[in-house]
């Protein structure tokens, strides 16, 4: 029941499970850019029909999930190396630009995302969303942000980005 709902956790920690994420046909398919872009990652995502509003386009705020599924698949894609940077994120801003429609017939999205820059103790992912059958190069139906700030998971206090955590960032900026 639990790989039905793309999940798995391993309780042998009760204090912080871990949750892994299997990546199948209704979510993200994680796509390596080969272009010359400068995307750090492209993630194509299957649109479903309950991410549709009465106007037949892709709901808002199921939007933000559909970049959360690229967004994850992103991050476990990192390795292991980076797992204390990617347990110790958590979103504080989401901005979304809506520059054309998007419907279950464009699906799978293909969410192009890179880092936009960071700080001491935040960084922030851009999104380019087009449609599958949009030219890579062309205007994206949608253009998004987060900010994800890095906090200690056991102090609850933000925490500092360490010079490791920084050099993938910038490895990974535009």
């Amino acid at each position: 029941r639990e790989k039905a709902h793309n999940r798995v956790c391993d309780h042998t920690n009760a204090r912080r499970p871990t949750i892994e994420f299997a990546i199948t046909q209704r979510t993200s398919r994680p796509v390596a850019t080969q272009d010359s872009s400068g995307f750090a990652f492209v993630a194509e995502v299957d649109v479903r029909w309950s991410d549709m509003d009465a106007f037949g386009h892709i709901n808002h705020a199921r939007m933000v999930t559909l970049m959360e599924e690229a967004r994850i698949a992103w991050l476990l894609s990192a390795g292991e190396e980076y797992a204390p940077l990617i347990q110790s994120a958590m979103i504080v801003h989401v901005e979304i630009r809506y520059q054309s429609q998007l419907r279950h017939a464009d699906s799978p999205l293909r969410i192009a995302m890179w880092i936009k820059g960071f700080r001491s103790v935040d960084f922030t992912i851009g999104y380019e969303i087009r449609g599958a059958d949009a030219e890579p190069d062309s205007r994206p139906a949608c253009v998004a942000s987060t900010q994800m700030a890095v906090v200690d998971i056991e102090a609850h206090t933000l925490r500092r980005l360490t010079p490791t955590e920084k050099d993938y960032l910038r490895s990974w900026s535009r």
